[in-house]
């Protein structure tokens, strides 16, 4: 895949084959409407993948069903505990192999857990809690084959957690327990400008509800 920018306002997005041995359609002239059909569909998955992580959203109610257990075909299935390092690895994991053109496989999966940080993942554990992703319509199976990919909604949902766990919740908590005004950095961005904004509101909420900050 290629990215780059034309203009001030334009992204263009170009996907090359360098080996089209790799796209199990064959070689020859004859097939080059399939390889360029093939070519267009890891295009689409990929923008399609690009767009969810990037206006990433989960809903309340999504938030309230996440621990409670769900169903998958006759097997009952536990909740997700977003707050297990475990299933944050595999939602990170899940999001990396998101835009992968044919899916991703258990143990493809696995792998990516384990370079997360999670070096005892075992495959029972990635079939369990992709179990867990299919019950709550995260994660689906493609087909009849082994291979599966997060739904449109799963990888919003997916990203929005690690978002507002690693970059709003867990910094503004780590802040907010600095009690004396903050020198900011040199050149602060909008970015730094809310979060101080946060912080600060933060520590007033604290100190109204009688939590230690």
């Amino acid at each position: 895949m290629k990215i780059y920018t034309k203009g001030e306002r334009v992204l263009r997005i170009e996907a090359v084959a360098q080996d089209t041995a790799e796209l199990d359609c064959g070689r020859s002239l004859d097939r080059f409407p399939r390889i360029v059909n093939q070519v267009r569909v890891i295009l689409e998955r990929f923008t399609k993948a690009l767009s969810g992580i990037d206006q990433c959203f989960i809903s309340d109610e999504t938030l309230e069903q996440l621990p409670a257990p769900s169903q998958v075909g006759k097997t009952k299935v536990g909740g997700i505990d977003f707050n297990k390092a475990r299933m944050r690895h595999v939602t990170a994991a899940v999001i990396a192999l998101s835009a992968s053109p044919q899916g991703f496989t258990a143990s493809q999966l696995a792998a990516r857990v384990r370079d997360c940080g999670a070096s005892n993942y075992q495959a029972r554990q990635t079939a369990y809690d992709l179990k867990k992703l299919r019950g709550k319509d995260m994660v689906q199976r493609i087909g009849k084959t082994r291979r599966y990919e997060p739904t449109s909604a799963g990888l919003k949902a997916l990203a929005a957690l690690l978002v507002l766990r690693d970059k709003v919740i867990k910094p503004l908590l780590a802040a907010s327990t600095e009690t004396r005004p903050t020198h900011g950095s040199q050149n602060p961005t909008a970015l730094d400008n809310h979060y101080e904004t946060i912080r600060a509101a933060m520590q007033g909420i604290f100190r109204e509800l009688g939590l230690a900050a």
